[in-house]
């Protein structure tokens, strides 16, 4: 016996995969439900200004330099915690994602440096991404490893691929001008490279949360027996989030080249832990207990700005992998905390 799907299907499609919260309570459960949102927003704010006030690092902290790098530093982070995000929001973990912005990092510079054109390197780029997550994607669910597993040896691969391919040491830097005017430019004020990172989160924004495919990613996080039942693909769903994180990662790296004119072979390890850091913290910003991606440019933000006036104040560099591990699991405890409070609501 065949289970309908059609109808199903659409009730999927047309719920973004979770249970809303009672809408009963007014008054104090309103107040209470916005301060839970955008609790990590407001501590965001809070501390900038503090740091703006505080005697230790009130001169440099609040001044346009230190806010327009601050911005800017952490957006090549973010294109990599949105490709972190993505397969999260689906139930997978995916290590992979700092080696595959640092191979596509190496890998753009060598290009530009040997002549060829940007949009040469914009392909080499996308096609480093690519590669690496069509990898991913078969190997999860055409061979049925554990996405973890997988991530993280096709992680070690990629770093020694890198270190056999540099010698541990940084590419050539013959960048173009017009790809690092772009990386450090500003339009009004506003660091170019943010700006972009602005609207590759929108764009994710829109697929996950409007788009019928969206929906389905996160119906099948949420609930990967039920998505089975009612029809929906869940092998080409989890080839997919691997596939377009890993291809996000590798614009991260050509992002990483305009910024910074060149390429570090150890950017894997930099940026791993901050980005699922962030992918994981999203579920305690914005829509409790739901993966999603303002929250995470949100967490980026936190963490950046919480290392900032840290650095500013003379801590020690330490001080950062502190927060980054605890942040990580913070991040996954209150994810699991307000899921399932969610469930039973």
């Amino acid at each position: 016996m065949t289970l309908p799907t059609t109808e199903p299907t659409a009730a999927i499609d047309a719920q973004p995969g979770r249970r809303e919260l009672p809408t009963k309570k007014r008054g104090n459960g309103g107040i209470v439900k916005f301060f839970e949102s955008y609790a990590l927003l407001i501590l965001l704010l809070a501390m900038v200004v503090f740091f703006s006030v505080w005697p230790q690092t009130s001169e440099v902290f609040p001044t346009a330099a230190n806010l327009r790098i601050l911005v800017a530093s952490q957006a090549v982070l973010g294109v990599v915690a949105l490709g972190a995000l993505i397969p999260l929001i689906c139930g997978e973990f995916d290590l992979s994602v700092g080696a595959v912005a640092a191979l596509s990092a190496v890998l753009v510079a060598e290009t530009l440096s040997a002549g060829s054109p940007v949009l040469v390197g914009i392909a080499v780029a996308v096609g480093a991404g690519a590669v690496v997550g069509l990898a991913n994607g078969l190997i999860v669910t055409r061979m049925h490893v554990n996405a973890v597993v997988c991530t993280l040896g096709m992680s070690t691969i990629v770093v020694g691929y890198i270190r056999q391919d540099t010698g541990g040491l940084a590419p050539p830097s013959q960048i173009p001008a017009s790809l690092t005017d772009f990386g450090t430019g500003t339009i009004v004020g506003i660091p170019t490279i943010f700006i972009m990172l602005l609207v590759i989160a929108g764009a994710t924004y829109f697929i996950l949360d409007h788009t019928p495919i969206g929906r389905r990613i996160y119906a099948l996080g949420s609930n990967p027996a039920a998505a089975e039942l009612v029809g929906l693909r869940t092998r080409r769903l989890r080839f997919v989030v691997l596939f377009v994180g890993a291809v996000l990662c590798g614009i991260a790296g050509l992002l990483y080249v305009a910024r910074a004119g060149g390429a570090d072979p150890k950017l894997s390890g930099t940026f791993t832990l901050p980005a699922l850091a962030a992918a994981f913290l999203s579920a305690a910003s914005v829509r409790p207990g739901r993966y999603n991606v303002w929250g995470a440019i949100i967490a980026i933000y936190f963490l950046a700005v919480l290392n900032n006036g840290l650095n500013l104040a003379g801590a020690q560099p330490y001080i950062s992998d502190y927060l980054s591990g605890g942040a990580l699991i913070l991040g996954v405890a209150l994810a699991a905390i307000l899921r399932r409070r969610n469930q039973r609501a």
